[in-house]
């Protein structure tokens, strides 16, 4: 199963390397793009089950390095709740 990296952009200008264990991120989440931070956890937290749940399909267990990348993005977001035009940037999407 192809695993799916991309760079990030947090409102604080830090970067990000992320990472999808399938390519169901890239109906989710496109390059260049920059979301408020409630979208764009809104679609990472539909984004990475689903991710999960292809592995399953092909694999037969769950990913849990979906579950890891989505409670990092979890973490890093909740630094930016206070911040009602808070952007995350998607860099590139490979």
């Amino acid at each position: 199963m192809p695993t799916v990296h991309y760079q990030l952009r947090w409102p604080d200008g830090s970067v990000a390397r992320c990472h999808s264990p399938s390519t169901v991120i890239r109906h989710y989440l496109a390059p260049h793009t920059r979301y408020p931070l409630a979208r764009f956890m809104e679609l990472a937290r539909e984004a990475y089950p689903r991710a999960s749940e292809r592995v399953r399909e092909v694999y037969g267990y769950a990913c849990s390095s979906a579950a890891d990348q989505l409670e990092v993005l979890e973490r890093e977001a909740a630094r930016f709740a206070d911040q009602p035009d808070a952007e995350v940037e998607v860099l590139d999407l490979a």
